[in-house]
């Protein structure tokens, strides 16, 4: 089938180090069964509606849902952005994540974490905070629920940003904490004032153009079907997801 997902062999390679070891019984191949993954993941298919070409569907999603608790995604997109990276400008934003009835209607077990799910006047939405490098690249997630205001978002990625010049962000982000926290680090704020501010804030107009890029982003993440609308029961199986889409569409 031509509209199949396939690799190429140098996206392989550079995806090779992030593949756990195999132990005792040789398994079917990890970068034959990753591209099976992006497929379905991209097409929001349920396991079973793979193709056939892509093999068993069982090995798919067992595949999945292991590679998915160790962590394996994530550790591909911070591989890949290591060393790939322009620290002279990055930036934050916050999108919603629409959650299907599938993953808001259940009961949550007790002593879970949840699945970070909140209601808003758009209906019940999972919040995706990000951090980019200056070509709307991402860099780092965090997901909260819904209603999570911006500032909840900043406050915890703000320990974790990577060193940089500059930091575009709308006016949501606007926050005298905020910006003394950001040039503790060494690092200019670039963040329009809120219009309830009785004085002025200054910033470069012509950098902030840029934070388009982040817009962009956030677009293009959600033409993957199962990152626009959240039908995952697991919160660690969306956030795989998440990182699995950024790592194809941004740093492959």
């Amino acid at each position: 089938m031509s509209d199949l997902y396939w690799l190429t062999d140098e996206q392989r390679a550079r995806l090779e180090p992030s593949f756990p070891r195999s132990h005792g019984r040789p398994r079917v191949d990890d970068r034959r069964v990753l591209r099976r993954i992006i497929f379905v993941n991209r097409n929001g298919l349920r396991w079973r509606d793979a193709p056939r070409e892509y093999g068993s569907h069982k090995t798919l999603y067992n595949r999945w849902k292991r590679w998915g608790a160790m962590g394996i995604f994530a550790r591909m997109m911070d591989g890949l952005a290591a060393g790939r990276l322009d620290h002279q400008t990055i930036m934050m934003d916050a999108a919603y994540l629409k959650a299907h009835r599938t993953a808001s209607s259940l009961q949550i077990k007790k002593g879970g974490p949840g699945r970070l799910i909140g209601r808003t006047k758009g209906g019940m939405n999972t919040k995706l905070h990000a951090v980019t490098d200056r070509n709307g690249r991402p860099i780092r997630f965090l997901m909260t629920v819904g209603q999570i205001s911006d500032y909840t978002g900043a406050a915890a990625l703000l320990d974790d940003l990577p060193a940089a010049k500059w930091l575009l962000a709308d006016r949501g982000y606007d926050a005298d904490w905020f910006r003394n926290g950001l040039e503790e680090k060494g690092i200019r704020p670039c963040i329009p004032g809120r219009r309830s501010r009785t004085t002025p804030v200054s910033y470069d107009k012509r950098k902030y153009r840029r934070r388009n890029r982040i817009e962009i982003m956030f677009g293009r993440l959600k033409d993957w079907r199962r990152v626009a609308t959240c039908d995952n029961r697991c919160l660690a199986v969306f956030f795989s997801a998440i990182c699995l889409a950024a790592t194809v569409m941004f740093w492959l």
